[in-house]
């Protein structure tokens, strides 16, 4: 069971400041693509209020050959704080898209140097940059330049297990004007495979001066808390642990400010937590929503009686209807179920 020291609770008692910006929260939600669109962002920012949230990877290249933003981009001018996330290899075009998006309403610009996926590496984005730490400082330098807010970095360890460069890379980084570091405890080569190696966090929080936080394998309170412990980072961000839990970001962040636990949604509050997400895709994108909800769905269905079966029929819903129906017949189950098992508590305890 997680538990807070008195060392980690002063240590972390105040706000991130990312150079002059402060937020009130450690705990930050981490940019996924194809996941953390504004639907997505406001079910996070309803249980953490306070948290830094992030966008969707957004490419400078295509972004310096369109007229209109790519929707990826949108902002809610209420949902502060807020980072925009760009990838590329350009400087010039970094820059370009980083006004684009301090013009949008972005307090922070990030830029990712982190995605291992082969379509982003391929062309000289995402981890590729930690082949070539030289480009990477120009890229920040120019961001730095062409914009007024912070300019922030999230990376990985290294490319392969034989050419981890992280702390090199992290002071390059630093000293060309990044003003946070996130880190992901796991190579290029890794993808998400294996366990997050939060020692290289320490270690490179050790040299820096700039905030640190860590990044990887945080699914629990628990675990978040023993990466605080071991990294010494300034706070974490949480990916993978929120996909059917927008709840996550909101549980760290209060045992941080309480030491006390959350009680966790029941399935049944979780099941209703997927029907507004779905609901809310399908006013916010129309048909492209209910595709993009298939996956979000399958994501909350797990952990009660039935899920599997739950899963599979909402893995292919075809309308913002179906998938409600679906939702809401489970909720029921799982309602009437709830109603036996007290029955039985109770007929127990009777005397006979």
């Amino acid at each position: 069971m997680a538990t807070l020291s008195p060392s980690l609770k002063a240590r972390l008692s105040t706000s991130l400041k990312i150079g002059t910006f402060e937020v009130k929260s450690r705990v930050l939600q981490s940019p996924l693509s194809g996941v953390t669109d504004l639907v997505f962002r406001r079910l996070v920012r309803r249980y953490a209020p306070d948290s830094m949230m992030y966008t969707e990877m957004v490419n400078a290249t295509g972004l310096h050959y369109v007229k209109q933003l790519p929707k990826i981009m949108e902002v809610d001018p209420n949902e502060r704080p807020i980072s925009i996330q760009l990838f590329d290899c350009r400087p010039d075009f970094l820059a370009e898209a980083a006004q684009k998006a301090v013009d949008e309403g972005a307090d922070t610009i990030d830029i990712n140097m982190g995605c291992p996926v082969n379509k982003i590496t391929r062309n000289g984005g995402g981890s590729s940059l930690l082949r070539q730490p030289e480009l990477a400082a120009e890229i920040v330098r120019s961001v730095v330049n062409a914009v007024k807010v912070p300019v922030t970095v999230k990376t990985r360890i290294g490319w392969s297990e034989q050419d981890i460069n992280a702390i090199e890379f992290a002071q390059r980084m630093e000293d060309a004007g990044a003003q946070m570091l996130t880190l992901h405890g796991r190579t290029r080569a890794q993808g998400y495979s294996g366990s997050a190696r939060w020692e290289w966090i320490a270690r490179v929080k050790e040299v820096l001066s700039i905030p640190v936080i860590a990044n990887g394998d945080i699914f629990s309170v628990d675990a978040a808390i023993r990466c605080l412990e071991m990294t010494g980072a300034d706070g974490v961000m949480c990916s993978r642990g929120t996909l059917g839990y927008p709840f996550l970001v909101g549980e760290v962040d209060y045992f941080l400010k309480t030491g006390e636990l959350r009680t966790p949604p029941t399935p049944i509050e979780r099941l209703q937590c997927a029907k507004d997400h779905l609901l809310m895709l399908w006013e916010y994108k129309g048909d492209r929503g209910i595709r993009q909800a298939r996956k979000h769905m399958t994501w909350y269905a797990k952990g009660f009686l039935n899920a599997a079966e739950l899963r599979g029929q909402l893995a292919v819903i075809e309308s913002a209807n179906q998938g409600v129906n679906l939702i809401e017949q489970a909720i029921d189950r799982l309602a009437d179920l709830e109603n036996w098992e007290e029955e039985v508590q109770e007929f127990e305890l009777v005397e006979v």
